[in-house]
């Protein structure tokens, strides 16, 4: 007698047992959240959950099943009318694409397929191949380079700065940075992204590895200052091997002056990084190649996909000059991962020889299929679109008597505040953090905010398909009339005192 004789228990599954109810709720999935796109510019830009739907999500792991109608329905009621809002016309906190209605039914697709694409020899290996070769053409970085698709930016600067930290002595995998006779040191400007100095961190540099650069009056980082900091640490026994240049910094939009430093790297042997979360993508408009051309010349490049080209979450993109060099930092292959000349195992070389992880969904499918079906042309001319929109906000700004432009809007950012004058730093800082609040929790408009030279600001980042002139319109005339309301409930309290 075998297990199955003595054992009445029936096998189990977990695919439904009524396939055509399935199918029903699936439609009425697609129905709604079509309907839910389509009229997105109606609703608030955002919600705040009520303490209601928190408490809902505080009970304790389901031990028993529900049918699929009823957690659909939950997902209804508590989750969808309580979203973060990036997909609505006005969303513009720091930097957040919109997705599409497309990209998720591609999504869908590549859920439903459950594929693995770090290893072997199926089509989806091939269609991430060719999203990264698509990703090459448009940084005009050659078909030799590596690259590999992450979860953001963030994830894709790390994998590169782990590159560069290797190529300094080729048994750091094996003897780690201790068995160096200097400190290793990086460079990039105050405006860098936070995740540049976490990357330091992890990688064991520390945060004062890496050196601050000061930035000049349009925030684009110091190129004589950085000169001389790396003749300090050169004199002082440590060992520079890396600048990470801003193609867009979170901040302003600022763009570093890339091909002055792509020459000091040259001049010193440094890699060349660029972290071009979002405004790497500007490469793709002729009108900014002077600007951008430099990115040819990095060592490698950083940039999400998910911001100004509006690919679901998450997709990010890290490319690498040199295949060789990246390999040499990741590569690792045991026995249950080697590729064979046939059979399943075969294919294009392992992912993993690229990057840290080994479970990979299949994130190029969205790509390939929004990309198939739009064009590149058309993400060329809607990130075109986005940067007159910042243009003419700035414009709007300039023209309001009690709105006060706070950065140059060189790229799709625009830095600003309520500034009726008469007013002292600190009231404008309260005054603007307010405005910004009520814009939200009334569902008006979400920008977001950050300090430029200690002054509060409200911050415009302008990575949306879906946002018109109108739009700008809108958040300029309800900042000045809730400026205004705010400015005379103060001068009322002030009255009192």
């Amino acid at each position: 007698m075998n297990f199955f004789e003595n054992n009445s228990r029936v096998e189990e599954t977990l695919d439904p047992a009524d396939w055509n109810n399935l199918k029903k709720v699936a439609e009425q999935m697609v129905v709604d959240m079509t309907a839910y796109l389509q009229t997105i510019p109606d609703k608030p830009v955002w919600q705040k959950p009520p303490a209601e739907v928190v408490q809902h999500f505080s009970s304790g792991l389901p031990n028993e099943p529900q049918s699929l109608e009823q957690v659909y329905e939950e997902f209804r009621k508590y989750i969808l009318p309580y979203n973060l809002g990036n997909v609505h016309p006005r969303f513009w906190s720091w930097v957040m694409g919109n997705g599409t209605m497309q990209g998720m039914l591609a999504d869908m697709l590549a859920s439903g397929m459950n594929t693995n694409t770090s290893i072997g020899d199926h089509s989806p290996r091939y269609v991430d191949q060719q999203v990264l070769n698509w990703c090459k053409e448009m940084m005009g970085f050659p078909e030799s380079s590596s690259g590999l698709l992450l979860n953001g930016a963030s994830e894709a600067n790390l994998n590169a700065l782990i590159v560069a930290r290797n190529t300094i002595n080729k048994w750091i995998r094996q003897k780690g940075i201790q068995s160096l006779t200097g400190r290793l040191i990086m460079y990039a400007s105050t405006e860098t992204h936070s995740c540049i100095q976490k990357a330091a961190e992890i990688m064991g540099i520390g945060s004062e590895g890496l050196r601050k650069v000061w930035v000049n009056e349009n925030f684009e980082l110091d190129i004589q200052q950085l000169e001389e900091l790396i003749e300090e640490d050169i004199a002082e026994g440590n060992i520079p091997f890396c600048v990470v240049a801003n193609a867009g910094t979170v901040n302003t939009g600022a763009i570093d002056p890339l091909d002055e430093i792509a020459r000091v790297c040259r001049k010193y042997k440094l890699w060349f990084h660029v972290d071009g979360a979002f405004g790497a993508l500007v490469k793709l408009l002729p009108e900014y190649e002077d600007r951008v051309k430099a990115i040819n010349l990095a060592d490698s490049v950083a940039f999400d996909l998910h911001k100004w080209m509006h690919i679901q979450y998450e997709a990010a993109v890290v490319l690498v000059n040199d295949a060789g060099a990246h390999r040499h930092s990741y590569s690792l292959q045991p026995d249950y991962i080697l590729n064979y000349e046939r059979g399943i195992a075969a294919g294009p070389e392992l992912n993993s020889n690229f990057g840290f992880d080994l479970s990979r969904g299949f994130k190029a499918l969205k790509v390939w299929m929004l990309l198939k079906e739009q064009g590149i042309d058309k993400f060329r001319r809607l990130i075109r679109q986005n940067i007159r929109q910042a243009a003419y906000l700035a414009t709007l700004v300039k023209q309001a008597p009690d709105l006060e432009l706070m950065a140059p809007a060189s790229l799709n950012i625009v830095c600003f505040r309520y500034n009726p004058g008469k007013m002292s730093r600190n009231q404008l800082n309260i005054i603007n953090k307010e405005i910004l609040l009520q814009l939200q929790e009334q569902g008006i408009a979400a920008p977001s905010s950050t300090f430029l030279n200690e002054s509060y600001c409200l911050r415009v980042a302008i990575t949306n398909h879906r946002s018109k002139k109108e739009d700008f319109e809108t958040l300029a005339t309800e900042v000045s009339w809730l400026g205004k309301q705010l400015a005379q409930s103060l001068k009322e309290e002030y009255l009192k005192c």
